[in-house]
């Protein structure tokens, strides 16, 4: 059953997750280490755009599922219709204000002028696809909340490997193609996605799954209020991320550069660790809604043995062999020095995720939410006060310290929020 519920979410996972990083493998092998810099830190405010989207998902999900469950598909169909309709709207504005602040984002991040312009074109590029991108989450969830995960993964999947061709033909302008750099890049990332969306809107429209001419406007509130606490913790992460970009630069473009690589390199653990959470809040809920908490306890301790053995792999591979990853982005030796000793240096933040992040699933799936993600959110603060103190005394290793122990308190604090037991007097 774990991993029944697990893997599917974590091939989810993996092609959202795709995309971003095939843009930045393409742009640090056919551009340069400044591009490579500027996609990254572009990168920071489309994961905010990304977040937000995803608040439209997990609000419609949640929603649509229970109106399907009732009995009533056309009530989930029109609250779909809603969702789509809030979701382009909500992207056109985000774009927008991305659009008006895209000169002062980059001169908060601090980012040397090479790499700002090449942001610059970058997100601007990404932006004008905003509200397409957010229409696709919608669409998506339209399907899920009904119980088809396969339509919006055969999209998503062929989405990516539209994306892995379009890419260097965009960017080098091979063939027929216009030689685009670092906007070709963002343009087949906005491309693959908005034809993501118009495809499985029309499949929603015709399988009657989705109502854009009857919507129910009464479901957004309900979709922002449970979408919102989840894709805000995401929208802080980015901010805080920006932040860092700040104290990174000082230390030149390459270690801007190994900041979005190792960012990238070390998602491909968080996506495995996302995809085990979601089934440990799933498996914690029904048991004790069955009264079995000792079987809850037993699932919560199984998921996160699987998961260990995912990213104590990725933990010993980022120890042994961070050149070669770091080198699968780019060339440039000086990435992939500074690139190779994030790797080294975040590998045992691995383990500590693994029960940060499955814990807090569990601890959701038991209704108690309130104080992890306080305690949570105050240890993700407190890596801007400590990568300031410690850059300024042991430098670039400095801001990866920062990530990492504060990585690794986030889980032992979610490991004695557990212990304590204090979630069994949640009620749902």
């Amino acid at each position: 059953m774990i991993l029944r519920l697990a893997l599917p979410a974590v091939a989810m996972m993996a092609c959202h997750f795709s995309f971003n990083l095939i843009d930045s493998i393409w742009v640090g092998r056919l551009i340069g280490a400044a591009a490579l810099a500027a996609v990254s830190t572009a990168g920071f405010y489309v994961w905010v755009l990304l977040s937000l989207g995803e608040m439209v998902e997990v609000g419609l999900i949640a929603v649509a599922a229970r109106r399907h469950g009732e009995g009533r598909p056309d009530a989930a169909a029109r609250a779909a219709g809603a969702a789509v309709l809030y979701a382009l709207a909500a992207g056109t504005a985000v774009s927008l204000v991305g659009l008006a602040l895209t000169d002062d984002l980059f001169r908060l991040m601090a980012v040397p002028p090479a790499v700002a312009r090449l942001g610059h074109a970058y997100l601007h590029t990404w932006l004008l696809g905003g509200p397409l991108v957010f229409g696709f989450f919608a669409v998506e969830a339209t399907f899920r909340a009904s119980g088809d995960t396969r339509t919006p993964f055969r999209i998503l999947t062929a989405s990516v490997l539209l994306s892995i061709g379009l890419d260097p033909l965009l960017i080098s302008g091979w063939g027929p193609f216009p030689r685009l750099g670092v906007e070709g890049a963002a343009t087949a990332s906005v491309m693959v996605r908005g034809g993501g969306f118009l495809i499985g809107a029309v499949i929603a429209l015709r399988r009657g799954l989705l109502r854009l001419g009857a919507p129910d406007w009464r479901a957004v509130p309900t979709i922002f209020r449970v979408g919102a606490p989840l894709s805000l913790a995401g929208v802080l992460l980015s901010l805080i991320y920006m932040w860092l970009t700040r104290f990174t630069s000082r230390f030149g473009t390459p270690a801007l550069a190994a900041l979005g690589v190792g960012h990238k390199v070390e998602g491909i653990g968080f996506m495995a660790i996302s995809g085990f959470a979601l089934s440990a809040s799933a498996l914690v809920g029904q048991n004790l809604g069955a009264r079995q908490e000792e079987r809850a306890r037993q699932a919560v301790r199984m998921t996160v043995g699987y998961c260990l053995l995912v990213t104590t792999a990725t933990a010993v591979a980022f120890l042994t062999i961070p050149r070669v990853l770091v080198g699968l982005f780019t060339p440039d030796p000086a990435v992939i020095t500074d690139g190779s000793l994030y790797l080294r240096v975040i590998a045992l933040a691995q383990v500590g995720q693994t029960f940060e992040i499955i814990l807090e699933g569990a601890l959701a799936g038991a209704g108690y939410t309130f104080w992890p993600q306080i305690v949570s959110t105050g240890l993700t603060l407190l890596r801007l006060p400590l990568a300031a103190w410690w850059s300024a005394t042991i430098g670039l290793l400095g801001i990866w310290l920062a990530l990492s122990v504060t990585a690794i308190a986030r889980g032992v604090a979610m490991a004695v929020f557990w212990a304590s037991g204090a979630w069994r007097r949640a009620t749902v």
